[in-house]
């Protein structure tokens, strides 16, 4: 008879263990829950500028190029407007002065197109550069002309041109 009572008693401990192993799994339980995800893009622009340098005049009509960089967000129309300048001229004659004589002037003239017809405007003006935002950088022309016949004197002119990115 003991013999049939520890075969008895195994079984229930290796049924005890099983049972025990089946609870574990019984008792474990999820939960979920959600969160929102959100953002917002505000419209935005940036401008830089390279200079644009005439170089020597030497009384012939000198045309010469440089560029802006616009970088808008994607889809955002804007607009560029080109200053007067500090050296007291308008947006329609521009003009640098010398350096150490104020009163001395070479006058010049900024566009919006290669063939120099349209004179590039300010910000409120008329000639600005207009376009739509990408996301990346974009590059805009900006020509000058200095006419012919001017008889400034010797010396070192310049003048300092504000661009305006307006979106």
């Amino acid at each position: 008879m003991r013999r049939n009572r520890v075969v008895h008693t195994g079984v229930g401990i290796l049924g005890a263990f099983a049972l025990g192993l089946l609870s574990t799994s019984a008792i474990s339980a999820t939960d979920t829950a959600t969160f929102a995800v959100s953002a917002s893009i505000v419209a935005g622009c940036g401008i830089t500028a390279s200079p644009l340098a005439f170089g020597a005049y030497t009384g012939v009509q000198t045309d010469v190029e440089t560029s802006l960089s616009v970088n808008c967000t994607n889809t955002t129309a804007y607009s560029v407007g080109l200053g007067a300048g500090t050296s007291g001229g308008t947006a329609t004659a521009r003009q640098m002065q010398m350096s150490g004589t104020p009163a001395t002037k070479l006058f010049y003239a900024l566009y919006s197109d290669t063939t120099r017809l349209i004179n590039w405007g300010d910000t409120g003006g008329t000639g600005l550069a207009t376009g739509t935002g990408s996301g990346s950088a974009q590059v805009i022309p900006v020509y000058g002309r200095m006419a012919a016949g001017q008889l400034s004197p010797p010396g070192t002119y310049a003048d300092t041109i504000t661009a305006t990115v307006t979106f």
